[in-house]
């Protein structure tokens, strides 16, 4: 490996070490319907979106909650402190299509049509939400200003 790659591949690694994610891969459910989910729980907190996964009936919320249990329990073992305590947040969740497994189905008068069966990547990660107080003061003097 080049000096170069070598460099990157390791500022990768450090980064990484601060960065408290799950993937999955090649999960054999289409990315659009994988993404309908995604859209649902991208910002929320975590434990919220462990509720909308669980009441949703599809197929694929089932995957993604065990996704995002193995993103809380990694956050875990990195920092060692607990989820209920530090206002996790599902900071980004993003699909990828990945391999498509092209099938033949018969036609009429002898052709064939093809199917793709496609899977997708999915990539979760949780951070700590910074809590943000407001001065009442601050909030008073921009609302006279913008009168």
């Amino acid at each position: 490996m080049g000096v170069r790659k070598k460099n990157a591949a390791d500022a990768r690694k450090e980064a990484n070490k601060s960065r408290y994610f799950a993937e999955l891969r090649n999960c054999p459910t289409s990315p659009r319907k994988m993404r309908l989910l995604a859209d649902l729980i991208r910002g929320k907190e975590v434990f919220m979106a462990l509720n909308i996964l669980k009441f949703n009936p599809k197929e694929a919320s089932i995957r993604l909650e065990k996704l995002l249990t193995s993103a809380i329990s990694n956050f875990e073992a990195k920092t060692g402190n607990r989820p209920e305590d530090s206002n996790l947040v599902v900071k980004e969740i993003f699909v990828d299509s990945a391999l498509q497994m092209k099938r033949l189905r018969t036609a009429p008068q002898g052709r064939a049509n093809r199917i793709r069966k496609r899977s997708n990547h999915v990539t979760i990660v949780v951070d700590s939400k910074a809590v943000t107080v407001k001065n009442n003061k601050q909030e008073e003097t921009t609302n006279n200003t913008n009168n």
